[in-house]
């Protein structure tokens, strides 16, 4: 299963890994799988309620460092093209969930007034006057 065929026909074994190599792979992937969960939790913590924004910001926080940390593992071991492509696209991500943050940071009550209105919306024309609401009550869009 293992062995590669040589352009001459010959068979070329692949080396198993060592114990500390194996170690190494089993850190890295669950470094990634904590990565993807916090990335993924911090967006649906955000959509579920604005109050829990502070929660949001722990879980951002939290996905950057493990990003960093995985993107030095793939650059120093060369583990994985996967992980590293996943890790870079989980830190964008998560570059854009800290724009939203910090835009909803900024104007954390009129969005706080548009998510309550939104949720008694039954109708599309009573979500359309929640959004009429909103940017009417954000500053310059008047």
């Amino acid at each position: 299963m293992n062995n590669i065929p040589d352009p001459a026909g010959h068979q070329r074994t692949k080396e198993p890994l060592s114990e500390a190599a194996k170690d190494s792979l089993t850190k890295t992937r669950n470094l990634f799988r904590i990565f993807i969960v916090t990335v993924l939790g911090a967006f649906f913590v955000y959509q579920l309620d604005v109050s829990y924004l502070w929660l949001t910001g722990i879980l951002t926080a939290a996905s950057f460092v493990l990003g960093i940390l995985l993107l030095v593992r793939s650059a120093r071991l060369k583990e994985s093209k996967l992980v590293l492509f996943g890790t870079i696209s989980g830190l964008v991500v998560s570059l854009i969930l800290l724009l939203v943050i910090l835009a909803t940071a900024l104007f954390f009550r009129q969005v706080q007034d548009f998510q309550a209105c939104s949720r008694q919306a039954i109708t599309d024309q009573a979500l359309s006057n929640c959004r009429v609401q909103l940017e009417g009550s954000l500053p310059g869009l008047r």
